[in-house]
């Protein structure tokens, strides 16, 4: 079961050294601002929310490619301001305003009339999407867009395989319908990214520093059970250099109705 409270905590103390271990989180945030540059009509844009911002990532992609006028950002860890101010100016750009909290939560006081919201890595760590997709619709401008990325139903599953353990994906064709209320397709994409490591080890070494373990499978780790899942590691996902680990990264981009 997703504990947002354990998200945020591991988040929060791995923010530093989260950009060094998240190579493939890295080049999503390139792939997805070039989606977003190509999703509209100029270099310019007046209103800008980011949903998930973390890092800053995505926000030194997209603000290297787009003049913005007003960039807010929001996440969980309050922690994470910080690093986005510091991404922002290092643009050239001001962050307008940073929000920090949960995006499900209805009280959480959000900016309207925008241009555009992305989201990089983010929508897998949220339990009512379609409410989401209401409303983000309902910030925007019509015409404006929604662009993010995610993850698959592929995404990690030599750890499911192993552990039976992990967030619920989504597929594309999923958040598609989910959106279709509000949104019209522009574009989206999907790619896989095989890392190897040279030891399970070193997998559960890259899960821990990306944060991306807020699930928790209930079990205690004894002993025997972490000897017994590395012993499981290598014989059923050997790989040239050591073994592997899959991620599934989904992108899409969509444009608001007009009223």
């Amino acid at each position: 079961m997703l504990n947002k409270r354990l998200v945020e905590k591991r988040f929060g103390r791995r923010l530093q050294c989260y950009r060094e271990e998240a190579v493939v989180q890295r080049k999503m945030a390139g792939r997805l601002a070039d989606m977003v540059v190509a999703a509209l009509p100029r270099r310019h844009v007046n209103r800008v929310l980011e949903v998930g911002a973390g890092s800053g990532m995505l926000t030194r992609e997209l603000l290297s490619r787009l003049s913005v006028q007003w960039y807010a950002a929001n996440d969980l860890v309050p922690e994470a301001g910080r690093m986005v101010e510091a991404e922002a100016e290092r643009s050239g750009t001001e962050l307008s305003e940073f929000i920090a909290g949960d995006i499900e939560s209805l009280t959480l006081d959000l900016p309207g009339d925008l241009d555009l919201i992305v989201s990089g890595a983010t929508l897998q760590w949220l339990q009512d999407l379609p409410a989401l997709f209401r409303r983000m619709a309902g910030l925007l401008k019509p015409g404006g867009v929604l662009a993010f990325s995610t993850f698959g139903p592929e995404n990690m599953k030599e750890i499911r395989q192993l552990e039976s353990v992990g967030l619920h994906y989504q597929t594309l064709d999923d958040l598609t319908r989910m959106a279709s209320g509000w949104f019209d397709p522009v574009s989206e994409d999907v790619e896989r990214h095989r890392l190897s490591f040279e030891t399970p080890e070193a997998v559960l070494h890259h899960i821990r520093y990306t944060g991306v373990n807020g699930v928790d499978g209930g079990r205690p780790w004894t002993r025997g059970r972490y000897r017994a899942f590395i012993d499981r590691y290598y014989r059923s996902f050997p790989a040239v250099d050591g073994v592997r680990l899959t991620y599934h990264a989904l992108y899409c981009c969509l444009r608001k109705r007009a009223e």
